[in-house]
């Protein structure tokens, strides 16, 4: 993994190569699912006072990014996670993924739950959730049944105190 790629936390989104990446997630999605399945969240939706945000740099570059999305209750939603296609097979979505997981540790999280597409090409992103213990679940939160969507749900071993 690079030595100069650097994780924080943005609540700014005035980068355009920020606004660049999430033009490509947003395209990615829309191009795989109908628009009515397609569950990202838009900068306003990022920017809410229940989601925290993190983008992945490689010096000006925005090339990762994840959210973690407060839906009450101990339990936390993985939102708008997207690696660069330059950028895969190099760690940086386990890197990604652990960071918002220990923010989710810290909160006290029972549960961390996904949704994310159902054909051929999200499987590298169902095969990834899987790996972590991501097991299929029913909708959540505000969800319902889409025959596009497959939602999962993760335990963890966390309890508030």
């Amino acid at each position: 993994m690079n030595d100069k790629l650097e994780i924080k936390n943005e609540n700014e989104f005035t980068s355009s190569s920020l606004l660049e990446l999430l033009h490509l997630h947003k395209t990615h999605c829309e191009a795989e699912t109908p628009i009515e399945s397609c569950h990202r969240l838009d900068i306003d939706g990022l920017r809410a006072t229940d989601v925290t945000f993190w983008v992945a740099w490689l010096q000006d570059k925005a090339v990762g990014m994840i959210g973690l999305k407060d839906l009450g209750e101990a339990h936390g939603e993985v939102k708008s996670m997207h690696v660069l296609k330059a950028m895969r097979g190099e760690g940086l979505a386990d890197r990604l993924f652990s960071i918002m997981k220990d923010e989710a540790d810290k909160r006290g999280y029972q549960r961390l739950s996904l949704e994310t597409g159902n054909s051929d090409n999200f499987q590298p992103a169902t095969r990834f959730y899987q790996k972590y213990g991501f097991l299929p679940c029913a909708p959540f939160a505000d969800y319902r049944e889409d025959p596009n969507s497959l939602f999962m749900t993760l335990t963890l071993d966390n309890a508030r105190a």
